[in-house]
């Protein structure tokens, strides 16, 4: 878990994986509706997106299969783990984002969990997916950025 002091934020999950099958084209900050218990299970660090997905229903967004592991100290007030969790976006927000996913090829994939200031924010992210190729092009070009990277500081220490 990394933690920002400056800003307050600590971060909680990250999505690795949509960077890799996806091209972020904008990214939204979003609150998230939970129960206490859900609260206390994320700040233990005990959550999961890489399976999640996000979808607009009836004009509200929900992150579905996110998976908050239960609070082990919780018994009756447990919720399930992978029901749906409501993000907390304002209405302009959800019809530009509602406009958008109508264009062929794009979806909303969640790319970060992350305490603000003591508030649990969902970072996600309207994406259109990668073809195998671009996914090859860009494992290649970190390879060279990272050959790059490796050169040049030999050159500098040598």
């Amino acid at each position: 878990m990394a933690k920002d002091s400056a800003s307050g934020n600590r971060l909680i999950a990250n999505n690795k994986k949509a960077y890799y099958d996806y091209f972020i084209e904008d990214k939204i900050e979003a609150g998230m509706e939970l129960c206490g218990t859900e609260v206390k299970s994320i700040r233990q660090g005990k959550c999961s997106i890489k399976e999640s997905y996000i979808q607009i229903i009836n004009g509200e967004v929900f992150a579905i299969n996110m998976n908050i592991t239960p609070y082990e100290k919780g018994n009756i007030f447990n919720k399930d783990p992978l029901r749906p969790k409501k993000l907390l976006l304002h209405r302009s927000e959800i019809n530009k984002l509602a406009g958008q996913l109508s264009t062929k090829g794009y979806t909303l994939v969640p790319l970060q969990v992350y305490l603000k200031y003591g508030k649990v924010k969902m970072q996600i992210g309207l994406a259109k997916g990668k073809k195998n190729y671009d996914k090859r092009d860009s494992i290649a070009k970190k390879d060279q950025q990272r050959e790059a990277a490796k050169d040049f500081k030999i050159r500098n220490l040598g």
